[in-house]
């Protein structure tokens, strides 16, 4: 609780309020009771406070779920249950990914098993990096029994992991408690935070600088009545010590308005806002339509703070794999030594080719060319090369079902799934691997290969090789990767056939499908062992590990002979193509960032409509310079990477959003974040990026919204989201209702509560040069702390939560609507400015006007019935029903049974609440807490009306402050006087 309150102290406002309850202590400053501010401090405080708990809550539940677990730290995996020292684990507390992974103990600490003794006796060393938060990088050094071994992330167990079909295993601790990685990456998140809150912070001070301007005035106009009137009466006032000092006066008159005046600034402000946006969270979660039931996947918010901002969204940024298409890879084609095979499906005339040979062919699968399997069978050596190359080249692994006698494939990637599928129905399948062999079933015969080495892949490399030694003692090596990568590494002698498939991947990309190139090498024995020293040196070295890897890596693939092409269909999602029509009807810029190839991303433009044929206007930026990217207005944009760098970025920005579709290809994770930042930057518009992979993350997290699609690639795009729902479609009805909806809401509660406030307030600065400037207020103090958080709170809320402008359906087929939003029509400076003014009309209406009913009003007995208690009263009255229940009636454009309940139950508590407070009864058991009494028997009697007495409406002298008592009292006798001379 102390933290809390700590914590909620740091917001201005708060301490701003406690400052002001500090002075309300002070009897010579404050005419207000402390609870006139306490009350709703406390209130805004529990609420938060309650907020915060149920967070906290979560948390703990969740951080005990990890700290139950018996290893709470990241360790050294030295031994296990399973064969060779492997052991699986899940890692979707880490990352989110629900596949499993493999990890393996050195074959030297493998041998330890689980004999304790020798376990006990382990005394090795181990050198390694500083505690950080990469969870899939680990570098070190293990010496023991004179040697070195190389450590990576592949023999690590992190906090946080699960073991799966592992009965157990041993480790030695690395890293542990606040070290471990886990524990390094719950580190506090950037804050992101709307457009409205920066506004409504400037704000905040405008309206903090605006009482002190009233104050200053009211000070100023007590310091000269008191030099003027209120110095002849001084002996009679009953303070302890008389102040003498006009200017004196002015100054502690200046501290009582600025409590009397403080609801001018919003208290409750912040919580109100903050319970609404939690409503249109809720909302959010419940909406059936972003339901997605294959998957039971529901949207969901994970940033409550950022939902009125989905109304502006200007820019999109969105990853194309997964996130606009399916991400379930299917092979398609494929080109295998100059020559294609695989057909388009025609419907009713393609018969797909027969696996039925295979009895572990994968029923799924698919392919409709003949020809492929034809030469297969014939023993075509190239083919089977390139299909022995799909089996061993990756990370896959294999569960046996034995009673069955299936196999299902664990992967970490659907482009390695649909590769090895496909291999494994062409008859060459993978089996099963151990950390030194990989085990094929080569068209009905078992053949085991060595396996010497894994070159991984990474975003950088785009590519990946294994080194195997065959049966009959050969060596080769295998890899597959991006053809621009691959083909800088190829043998001169394949310059004919690259020419070929590079016409092949050309075809393939303009059919939106996606390309690897495939290549081979041969290795003698005394080669391999020379780079193997290499490599193992630059695995034990302790510093710029990556650095050496990737040299060594660079060393052995070169020179490499190339077998083919593969080619992976990646459908688009549902209603994909509807989606983006619609947002680029709201005027919304849908750019497309993707690490794809040129053709494979413009294909896909083409297939969602992004792009279309009467865009005859193609730019396609391929320069390194100024001159070459600078271009006239273009209808769509095609850039690669290159384009980002630093002396283009200016020119890139100008010309690209000149544009109405742009597509950047080959495109790095800090590329894409480096995009969304330059638009940032350079538009100051309101971004949104959404994506399904790790890879999106940057990007994600760069931008002002960003979203998790949880799709084939785990679930670490989701949890580094705002946002998160299963499919691209959604986006539509979360920011064409949703979105507008919110900001529409929140624009409209912002306005009422600021004009609201205003209105309440300055009824006591008119008030103040009627009353000598001596602070007294014109509500009774029960009714200044109630107003906000019990008259005035409930209906203000539900138009906030509730009203809408247009219903559901209406927001979807009339895109421009969104428009408002991203314009910032609805709440800004000029509307902030409108609403004060309004506040002001309607304080000066609802003093003025009372006033002159009152004045000169005499009753049956022909006094006066004008007293504080009756004009105060009147005025509560008007604000409460006239300005404020009357008005939010008007404004409300959306009307549900929650807003009558409110409306209706807040008049209800008002009356309840004023009869009770001004009863007999209460008066007897509080005389100090309510001092009005029903029947107003000490009603004073003003001078009759030809005294043009300023005030006719003053209570008893009984019922006010001691000072402010004397002070009136003499000023209504003073200006009497006064009247009777001019008369």
């Amino acid at each position: 609780m102390p933290v809390n309150l700590f914590e909620q102290f740091q917001r201005a406002a708060n301490a701003y309020f406690l400052f002001l309850l500090i002075l309300q202590l002070i009897p010579e400053i404050s005419s207000l009771s402390w609870f006139t501010t306490i009350v709703p401090l406390m209130m805004v405080f529990t609420i938060t406070a309650v907020k915060d708990a149920t967070d906290d809550c979560f948390r703990h539940k969740s951080d005990n779920q990890v700290n139950n677990r018996q290893a709470e730290a990241d360790l050294l995996l030295l031994s296990s249950s399973e064969p060779h020292g492997l052991c699986y684990i899940e890692t979707a507390e880490l990352d989110g990914e629900t596949n499993l992974k493999v990890r393996q103990a050195l074959p030297v600490t493998s041998e330890l098993g689980a004999d304790i003794r020798r376990l006990a006796e382990f005394d090795g060393v181990v050198v390694c990096e500083p505690p950080n938060n990469k969870l899939d990088k680990f570098t070190g050094v293990l010496f023991w029994k004179d040697n070195r071994y190389s450590l990576n992330n592949e023999k690590m167990l992190l906090r946080g992991c699960v073991l799966r079909n592992t009965g157990w295993c041993f480790g030695m601790v690395i890293f542990a408690g606040p070290d471990t990685k886990l524990m390094q990456n719950s580190g506090r998140t950037k804050f992101k935070r709307t457009s409205i809150d920066r506004l409504m912070n400037t704000l905040v001070l405008w309206i903090f600088g605006f009482l002190v301007c009233m104050g200053i005035i009211l000070a100023i106009g007590n310091s000269i009545w008191e030099q003027q009137v209120g110095a002849h009466f001084r002996i009679y006032l009953y303070w302890n010590e008389v102040v003498n000092s006009s200017v004196f006066s002015g100054f502690l008159t200046f501290w009582s308005y600025i409590i009397i005046l403080n609801s001018v600034v919003p208290i409750s402000l912040y919580v109100s806002v903050e319970v609404i946006r939690l409503g249109h969270s809720y909302f959010i979660n419940w909406d059936r339509k972003m339901y997605y039931p294959k998957k039971d996947t529901p949207a969901e918010v994970r940033t409550t703070t950022l939902n009125e901002e989905l109304g502006q969204i200007e820019y999109i940024f969105s990853d194309k794999t997964g996130t606009i298409t399916q991400n379930i890879m299917t092979f398609n084609k494929c080109s295998i030594n100059g020559k294609t095979y695989g057909k388009s499906v025609l419907i009713n005339k393609t018969v797909p080719v027969d696996f039925s040979f295979n009895p572990l062919a994968d029923r799924k699968f698919q392919f409709y060319d003949h020809s492929l399997i034809e030469s297969i069978k014939l023993g075509d050596s190239v083919v089977h090369e390139f299909f022995r190359l799909l089996s061993l080249c990756h990370t896959v692994i294999v569960w046996v079902f034995f009673l069955v006698g299936e196999l299902i494939y664990q992967v970490q990637s659907p482009d390695e799934g649909a590769l090895v599928t496909a291999a494994r129905n062409f008859g060459f399948i993978f089996k099963s691997r151990t950390p030194e062999t990989i085990t094929v079933e080569e068209m009905g015969k078992l053949v085991t290969y060595q396996l010497l080495a894994i070159l991984d892949f990474n975003n950088i490399r785009k590519r990946m090789s294994v080194i195997v030694q065959t049966p009959d003692g050969q060596i080769k090596l295998y890899c597959k990767g991006a053809d621009t990568i691959l083909f800088e590494r190829l043998h001169p002698s394949n310059e004919e056939l690259m020419d070929l498939t590079s016409d092949h991947l050309e075809e393939f990309a303009g059919e939106g499908l996606r390309t690897l190139a495939l290549a081979y090498k041969n290795l003698t024995e005394e080669h391999f062992k020379e780079w193997f020293k290499i490599l193992q040196e630059a695995n034990t070295s302790l510093d710029s590990r990556n650095e050496h890897l990737a040299a060594a890596y660079e060393e052995i693939e070169k020179d490499m002979m190339l077998l083919g092409a593969t080619a992976i269909e990646d459908k688009l999602q549902e209603g994909v193509t509807e989606t983006i029509a619609s947002l680029s009807l709201a005027n919304i810029k849908i750019w497309v960032l993707t690490g794809d190839k040129q053709e494979t991303a413009m294909n896909i433009g083409y297939s969602c409509h992004m792009l279309t044929d009467t865009m005859n206007e193609i730019f396609i930026v391929a320069g390194h310079t100024v001159m070459k990217i600078q271009y006239s207005d273009r209808e769509y944009f095609v850039f690669q990477a290159h384009a980002l760098e630093a002396d283009l970025e200016n020119e890139f920005v100008e010309v690209a959003c000149m544009c109405k579709t742009v597509i950047c290809c080959r495109a790095t994770p800090l590329q894409k974040a480096q995009v969304v930042e330059l638009v940032k930057k350079h538009r100051k518009a309101v971004t949104l990026a959404i994506g399904d992979g790790a890879n999106d993350i940057s990007m994600i997290k760069s931008a002002h919204i960003g979203i998790g699609i949880s799709g084939e690639e785990g679930m670490q795009a989701v949890l580094a989201s705002d946002y998160s729902f299963a499919q691209f479609r959604y986006l539509k009805q979360l920011l064409l209702v949703h979105g507008r909806w919110s900001y529409f809401r929140m624009c409209k509660f912002l306005c009422y509560f600021f004009y609201k406030n205003f209105s309440f307030t300055l009824v006591h600065f008119w008030f103040g040069f009627f009353c000598g400037f001596s602070a007294q207020t014109v509500y009774d103090q029960w009714f200044i702390t109630l107003f906000n958080i019990v008259y005035a709170s409930l209906p203000v809320l539900a138009m906030g939560l509730f009203d809408q402008d247009v219903n559901e359906q209406n927001s979807m087929d009339y895109a421009k609507l969104y428009e408002p939003g991203q314009l910032n029509l609805l709440f800004n400076k000029r509307k902030f400015f409108i609403c004060i003014a309004h506040g002001v009309y309607t304080s000066f209406a609802l003093f003025f006007i009372p006033y002159g009913a009152f004045y000169n009003t005499a009753g049956e007995d022909g006094k006066h019935i004008a007293d504080y208690q009756s004009f105060a009263v009147t005025i509560l009255s008007i604000i409460c029903f006239v300005s404020f229940y009357l008005q939010i009636a008007l404004d409300t454009s959306y009307w549900t049974a929650i807003n009558r309940f409110f409306i209706l139950g807040s008049i209800a508590v008002y009356f309840a609440i004023l009869f009770a407070m001004h009863s007999d009864g209460i008066f007897v058991i509080f005389p100090n807490h309510f001092p009005f009494e029903s029947d107003m028997k000490k009603k004073i009697v003003v001078p009759p009306p030809s005294s043009h007495a300023a005030l006719v409406f003053i209570s008893a002298a009984t019922h006010l402050n001691p000072p402010l008592e004397s002070i009136l009292h003499f000023w209504i006798m003073s200006n009497f006087r006064c009247c009777q001379r001019i008369l």
